[in-house]
């Protein structure tokens, strides 16, 4: 790889920390110190998604980083909403933006990344881009209504949160795996149809993967566990947890300070008591083992929609699911 081209690829890798004068300007100096804060630490994975499906297209670069930015742009302005309506005190590490800048700032820090995907995509000059573009934002905050609207709900179903989900996290997804298709100005419907699918079903592995965390099942992040049980919203996992439980079982789980209480729901020895939690875990996971089998069979159905020189593009989506549901680091 000559020196240009590895300058091209780390160009493209943090397209989304590359902004110009227009995005953010000068003369708002806590509006740049917000940013720098939000997308220090960030891994940039929907913006390297984007890149799988544009480096096989052969994009302009310049069309490649508009999207890396746009992508990362909704995400970030989400995350600094989401943080504010959970109360949540920390965000990659570090305060979270409406502790450290106040709440007011970081509404309007989101609704201006917001705005900005706009002006940028305008710019573009693709109509089925903004169009595209706009209905996922509207999906995306859509999602979040309907989350916060069941905090507190212990009897809530998989089916209702796969919808949310649907809506909140596998929205984004779908517009990395669609959006480089349509800036090459490539709407066949068949061909979106499957992209979606296949963005739906990254977007629930990774929110049911991200849910089990919460229990500390393949947890390698770190992630504070029984967090969002703490906070009133019984995730996923949780869920699949209490489709079978009785309601002192139920009452139980909601007041579980640490893993043991949950544990011992099952049995009264712990030992017992965790060998059948992870039972349950194993049940969750094969659950999740059919949805991957029908994204294989995806898969095999767009390599006969893509010419010979893109079917590189199912090489690089075929190991998401055992990045994003079984968290196992790409070889």
């Amino acid at each position: 790889m000559t020196q240009d081209e590895e300058l091209t690829k780390l160009a493209l890798a943090m397209a989304f920390k590359l902004y110009s004068s227009q995005d953010f300007p000068a003369y708002l100096p806590k509006l740049n110190s917000l940013y720098e804060d939000l997308f220090a630490g960030g891994k940039g994975f929907r913006s390297k998604l984007v890149g799988l499906i544009a480096d096989p297209l052969v994009m302009e670069q310049s069309t490649q980083v508009l999207l890396n930015q746009t992508i990362e742009f909704i995400h970030n302005a989400s995350l600094l909403h989401d943080d504010l309506v959970d109360r949540s005190q920390l965000r990659r590490g570090k305060k979270a933006a409406w502790l450290k800048y106040t709440p007011e700032y970081a509404v309007l820090a989101g609704d201006y990344l917001l705005a900005r995907v706009m002006v940028n995509l305008s710019g573009f000059g693709n109509i089925k881009l903004v169009q595209y573009t706009s209905q996922v934002i509207s999906d995306l905050l859509e999602g979040e209504w309907l989350q916060d609207s069941i905090v507190g709900d212990y009897f809530v179903t998989l089916e209702q949160l796969d919808r949310i989900h649907n809506l909140k996290t596998a929205s984004l997804f779908k517009w990395c795996l669609r959006a480089p298709f349509i800036a090459h100005e490539r709407y066949d419907e068949s061909l979106h149809k499957l992209l979606e699918e296949l963005g739906t079903i990254l977007g629930q592995l990774f929110q049911r993967g991200d849910d089990l965390l919460d229990y500390d099942i393949r947890n390698d992040e770190g992630k504070a566990i029984l967090g969002d049980l703490k906070s009133g919203y019984l995730n996923s996992f949780g869920t699949f947890l209490t489709k079978d439980m009785e309601r002192s079982q139920i009452d139980r789980l909601i007041k579980s300070k640490n893993l043991n209480d949950l544990y011992l729901i099952f049995a009264t020895d712990l030992e017992v008591g965790k060998k059948l939690f992870l039972q349950k875990v194993s049940e969750f996971d094969a659950l999740n083992e059919k949805i991957i089998q029908l994204y294989e069979h995806h898969l095999t159905m767009l390599q006969s929609l893509l010419p010979e020189k893109e079917k590189a593009i199912i090489d690089n989506l075929k190991p998401l699911t055992e990045i994003l549901y079984w968290r196992r680091k790409p070889k």
